[in-house]
């Protein structure tokens, strides 16, 4: 695998408007994260606007708000990511930060292995 990607799957706090949390995330979670975890190649905030959604009859309910991807070139540089991540001055800045605007119970994160399809006109 040369590179690899995490998506993580985020609860707005239930107080939050959707614009409230889209700001706060844009303007300061972004920022932080940007500024002290290494390595990241690319950082995509997806927020979903269930309004336009397709659901099937009897699907499980939207439970998060955003959809988020960080990649990074190797998998070395993810394991670089985690080792910043995982120190205890580190998690807990980035934890304080995250109860300011998420529901931190209904996180979700997990490695990926991408596959795409190029489509040419």
């Amino acid at each position: 695998m040369s590179g690899c990607k995490v998506i993580a799957l985020l609860r707005k706090r239930a107080e939050l408007t959707r614009a409230e949390f889209i700001d706060y995330y844009e303007t300061r979670h972004a920022p932080l994260i940007l500024s002290l975890l290494p390595n990241i190649k690319r950082y995509s905030r997806n927020f979903a606007d269930f309004s336009g959604a397709f659901a099937l009859e009897g699907a499980a309910p939207f439970d998060f708000d955003c959809v988020t991807e960080i990649s990074f070139a190797s998998r070395s540089d993810y394991d670089a990511f985690l080792a910043v991540a995982a120190k205890d001055e580190i998690a807990q800045t980035i934890a304080s930060d995250e109860e300011n605007f998420l529901d931190r119970s209904g996180t979700r994160m997990f490695l990926v292995d991408e596959h795409s399809s190029d489509i040419s006109p």
